[in-house]
């Protein structure tokens, strides 16, 4: 008997209609990380992919996309959700085309630091028991602080076999409860959870076993955690603080 594929084998956009849906020189295919994966596609692994790299490489927009076209809602949520207070997604989500794992679960949550607030009001307003896990009962994620209500959340929704899109999740988050983070990762992977993740984290992007994408100029480039450009500038940043600062104070 096989090996069951992860949820999501490659993600690509079919050459039919490329040109009408993403014109060139036009945002986001003026971003070098979308331009490439359009032209190239991308294989996902089984396990965790990390993509790293600057604001406005295009990381996030290539998640938030690929958990659009898995069928997430865009501002957070599971497969199905359709939380929303103001599109901004881009064209992309609604040009890719996923090659699905044979034999894989079809469930998926979205996690997105930027729209989590939002997100927590629409579970409030829509909180039904979940027949299939109605234990624990879920938390009042407003009553929490930003990075307990992180945590619970990935107690309460990452805990099955899966797809997981994860924008910048560190954003709330402690270098203690990063690492909290990995070890959830960790264990979800270990339940047959696959996950893409956008981040600025040189703590999560140092998961073993991960797969490391940096994105940039060059657009997806893969990466060792050693030879990223993160890594080396918050070493030198932690080695002497000084020479970064009086660039930055005059």
């Amino acid at each position: 008997m096989g090996l069951r594929q992860p949820p999501v084998v490659r993600v690509s956009v079919p050459r039919e209609g490329r040109a009408e849906r993403l014109p060139l020189g036009r945002w986001p295919l003026t971003v070098p990380a979308v331009e490439h994966l359009v032209r190239r596609g991308l294989d996902l692994a089984p396990g965790v992919t990390f993509l790293v790299g600057e604001n406005g490489s295009g990381k996030s927009t290539i998640v938030e996309a690929v958990a659009e076209a898995y069928g997430m809602g865009v501002e957070g949520g599971s497969t199905g959700a359709r939380h929303t207070t103001r599109p901004s997604e881009s064209p992309l989500g609604a040009a890719l085309d996923l090659r699905r794992g044979i034999g894989a679960p079809r469930w998926g949550f979205f996690l997105r630091a930027e729209t989590m607030h939002g997100f927590y009001t629409y579970l409030e307003e829509t909180r039904v028991r979940r027949v299939d896990r109605p234990e624990p009962e879920e938390p009042v994620f407003h009553e929490l602080s930003h990075g307990e209500s992180f945590l619970e959340l990935l107690r309460t929704r990452f805990d099955s076999p899966g797809f997981y899109c994860l924008d910048e999740p560190e954003a709330a988050l402690s270098f203690s409860s990063t690492l909290a983070l990995v070890a959830a990762l960790h264990e979800l992977v270990a339940r047959g959870g696959q996950v893409l993740c956008a981040t600025h984290s040189p703590v999560l992007a140092a998961m073993p076993g991960a797969r490391i994408l940096e994105v940039g100029p060059w657009g997806l480039r893969p990466a060792t955690w050693e030879q990223l450009e993160l890594v080396e500038h918050w070493r030198a940043y932690l080695t002497d603080p000084e020479r970064y600062l009086r660039h930055v104070l005059g």
